[in-house]
């Protein structure tokens, strides 16, 4: 691990829950290393990037976003298997580069929500012409964490979380989501930006607090999407629904063991049980139906695709360094989109092949 906060906490259980030992965590001091290796149960604690190379056959990188593409890029140089938490980079083009630096090894993002069964299964049925003709996307995520003036935090700065805040760290994941479960691409965007707060602890704000956007896809599809960090009382509401010429499904990740059937003469609600889902939601389906699975599942199940993929298996739908570079290049389309006010194409690089994980 390399990091020490909330994201290190979440890899390390993640990882061992899917079967690796956690054998050695580097942070941004030697007093931090030590805490976080105490607090984390880790006997390893690295002097440098290069010595918790040498010690692990996959290193999980965790710390702040202005960090991702250094330290990514001397993990895959090394020849080393990694996993980067996103944004895989604060630019498009270092994404670019990482993906081309990363073709001898895995190299995934956690873009875990595609884990959950339920959103595999909405995946599923979309393929198999379950909804009919795609014509309309609905999406959100949204958090109240940044809500007040007084709230604080690393993310905040584009000198340290990229020039995007609340697309960056959660918009990636709608999107992703988005063109995961429809298998379709977002070719062109309108979007709007906006900051609640001029400045937070005494210093000025220059990321957005939220963003609504229209995108096309290249279906024909229309989406709209609404993404903000300052939505009071939603802690983390990341829903999508997808509605064809035959039938909509919605996926709630508050609520993950429900899939949300609507049709026109009557509509329905799926509850996670492996006995009638896709094989692919059921494999991930872990626990039997009734006994709630959520993020830290999601998240293990990603890890421990991860590690199959190590082993030289193919797991489907795995999101690799390709999909994070989708996501970087999305996130800069919807601030050049807000910044011309009028519409932006998004360039067609990691387009979804039919198997919906992003070439």
């Amino acid at each position: 691990m390399v990091g020490g906060g909330f994201m290190a906490r979440t890899h390390a259980h993640a990882a061992r829950a899917a079967g690796a030992q956690v054998v050695s965590i580097l942070s941004s001091s030697p007093e931090r290393t030590t805490a976080a290796a105490r607090e984390l149960g880790v006997e390893g604690e690295a002097g440098s990037l290069d010595q918790l190379i040498e010690a692990v056959d996959v290193v999980h990188v965790t710390t702040p976003n202005r960090w991702h593409f250094e330290q990514s890029l001397a993990v895959v140089e090394a020849g080393t298997h990694v996993v980067c938490e996103k944004p895989l980079a604060t630019t498009a083009a270092d994404a670019e580069r990482l993906v081309e630096a990363a073709s001898g090894v895995v190299a995934t993002v956690p873009f875990v929500y595609r884990f959950h069964p339920m959103a595999r299964e909405a995946r599923a049925r979309v393929a198999a012409g379950g909804i009919g003709r795609l014509l309309t996307v609905r999406g959100a995520y949204l958090q109240d964490w940044l809500l007040a003036a007084s709230d604080e935090n690393w993310r905040v700065s584009a000198a340290e979380g990229g020039a995007s805040r609340a697309f960056g760290d959660i918009g990636s994941h709608l999107v992703d989501l988005v063109e995961f479960v429809t298998g379709d691409r977002i070719t062109r965007i309108a979007a709007r930006t906006q900051t609640a707060h001029a400045s937070r602890g005494g210093q000025r704000v220059d990321t957005e607090d939220g963003v609504a956007l229209v995108a096309e896809l290249a279906s024909g599809a229309l989406a709209s999407l609404l993404v903000s960090q300052v939505a009071a009382g939603r802690k983390n509401a990341l829903t999508i629904e997808v509605s064809g010429s035959d039938a909509a499904l919605q996926f709630e990740q508050e609520r993950p063991d429900e899939l949300w059937v609507g049709g026109r003469e009557a509509s329905s609600l799926i509850l996670r049980d492996a006995a009638i889902l896709s094989p692919d939601a059921a494999r991930l389906s872990l626990v039997p139906s009734g006994h709630p699975m959520g993020y830290l599942d999601a998240f293990t199940a990603f890890a421990r695709d991860t590690y199959a993929a190590v082993r030289g298996e193919e797991p489907s739908g795995l999101p690799r360094f390709a999909d994070g570079h989708r996501a970087a290049v999305i996130t800069e389309a919807v601030l050049a989109a807000a910044a011309s006010d009028s519409w932006t194409a998004v360039p067609s690089v990691g387009v979804p092949s039919h198997e919906g994980v992003l070439r």
